[in-house]
């Protein structure tokens, strides 16, 4: 509990700043903050339950082919199982082991706006599905509002920014804290109440005090393109779309 009202009272005060402050300025559209959350970690290849249908990350909502389009295991393989593993500053919070063809910076949110039909009937609240690349694909069962999208993130005076490129934990159509006004939290209780799972680069990046957990105190909201500032997480920027094809990465 006290850790909550500090991490609120913390991130009231940065949006206070950022209010009257150059840096506070945004170019594109302004998101509500969703203060003060819990998230869990996931990654690329992961196992997490392998009779769940949504147990393996070795495929994403959007992404049939994720791990071969990503380029394998976002982390280390050990005894055939692939691995988290501490991400540091010194090479961008990378994975060690491999090279990574798509964004390592990327995380999920419960709303699948694809394949789960609530969700794929509220698109029409997304904030940017009248924008330029988005208008006219509201009935296109092949086109993902969500995939790509950046999300800035703030974790104890730490921020980093991420690509969303699953969705979940535990939910698919939570349209009301993902697109409301910051004070609806998540509707799962599963995970602690997780609102999100973020990948080894955020978990480095932020500096989470555990490597594979949950951590508390996590603030998130989206912002456009033009407000994601150069670091990391723009070395690789993901851009391949909605796909679920029998050809994968080979047909595109």
């Amino acid at each position: 509990m006290f850790e909550d009202t500090l991490c609120k009272v913390e991130a009231v005060g940065r949006q206070l700043w950022d209010s009257v402050s150059r840096g506070g300025a945004l170019r594109g559209r302004k998101y509500p903050w969703h203060l003060c959350l819990v998230a869990t970690t996931f990654w690329v290849g992961e196992i997490y339950d392998p009779a769940a249908a949504d147990g393996s990350q070795v495929i994403s909502a959007y992404d049939g082919w994720w791990y071969e389009r990503f380029g394998g295991c976002d982390g280390v393989i050990e005894d055939g199982v692939c691995q988290t593993e501490p991400r540091t500053a010194e090479n961008g919070f990378f994975p060690t082991s491999m090279t990574p063809k798509q964004n390592p910076f990327y995380l999920d949110l419960p709303f699948d706006d694809v394949n789960n039909d609530a969700a794929f009937a509220q698109r029409g609240r997304i904030p940017w599905a009248d924008d330029p690349g988005y208008a006219g694909n509201l009935e296109n069962r092949e086109f993902s509002y969500m995939k790509n999208r950046w999300v800035q993130l703030r974790y104890k005076g730490s921020t980093c920014y991420a690509q969303i490129q699953d969705a979940g934990p535990a939910e698919y159509d939570d349209v009301d804290y993902v697109f409301g006004d910051g004070n609806t939290g998540p509707k799962s209780t599963r995970f602690n109440g997780a609102g999100m799972d973020v990948s080894p680069a955020v978990v480095g990046c932020l500096g989470f005090t555990e490597l594979n957990g949950t951590q508390t105190g996590v603030s998130w909201r989206f912002v456009d393109d033009v407000d994601v500032p150069d670091g990391p997480w723009k070395t690789i920027v993901t851009g391949s779309g909605y796909d679920w094809s029998s050809g994968g990465p080979a047909a595109k």
